[in-house]
């Protein structure tokens, strides 16, 4: 019978297989090469080289022990992008259509230049609106009123400027200039100044001759500070 047949064919073709491949070495897939006997005559070994297209289909019914099979071919999706809706594509189409049918219809005015020269303009620059401060608290002022004048001279000298010529005479800070001064007399003594002059000492310090306002006497000034 054609069973019969058929499994004295499988057998055959299982010991071709042994002599080509003997047991302990890899073996391929059958598939491309034995078919069941059941499922059709056996493939011829060319079909090996055959390259399986997207068509073909492999029925493997039984494989005996010891084969290795192919892994299975990947299924290829193609995804075909969805073509636009007609009413927005007619919409599109009409709006080209009317853009092309007004044509560029503008009239630009020439700007007369009298001047060889093009300054930049001015434009708005607007102050900036900080989302968070940069520093967590603001610095403290070094120099103010007290920083600014440190001691005053009682020296013979600036004893014969307070008797003479209504002048006191302080040492301040040498970065501190003479409105700072001026403010800073004003603010501790509660004093109207005239003028103020200054010099640097040769020891570095920086020396200031306080003049006051004709209304206060720089006698009276001393005696309330301190000084004699």
């Amino acid at each position: 019978g054609s069973a019969s047949w058929a499994e004295f064919r499988w057998r055959e073709l299982g010991r071709q297989r042994d002599r080509h491949h003997p047991p302990g070495r890899a073996r391929h897939s059958a598939l491309g090469s034995y078919t069941h006997p059941l499922v059709g005559p056996p493939c011829p070994r060319a079909c090996k080289e055959l390259v399986p297209s997207a068509l073909t289909i492999f029925l493997l019914v039984h494989v005996q022990p010891g084969y290795i099979t192919r892994p299975p071919l990947r299924s290829v999706v193609l995804r075909w992008a969805p073509a636009p809706p007609k009413a927005e594509a007619k919409a599109k189409a009409l709006k080209a259509k009317k853009a092309v049918l007004k044509g560029v219809h503008s009239h630009k005015k020439k700007k007369i230049r009298t001047s060889p020269t093009f300054r930049r303009p001015k434009t708005l620059r607007l102050r900036r609106q900080p989302k968070y401060p940069r520093k967590s608290a603001p610095r403290r002022n070094k120099l103010d009123h007290y920083a600014i004048i440190k001691f005053p001279l009682t020296t013979e000298s600036a004893m014969k400027k307070i008797e003479d010529n209504n002048t006191l005479v302080f040492i301040v800070d040498v970065k501190a200039n003479k409105h700072q001064i001026k403010q800073a007399v004003k603010k501790l003594y509660d004093i109207d100044v005239a003028k103020v002059n200054t010099l640097i000492r040769p020891d570095g310090e920086k020396k200031a001759y306080v003049r006051l306002a004709p209304d206060y006497d720089a006698l009276d000034v001393a005696n309330k500070i301190g000084i004699i």
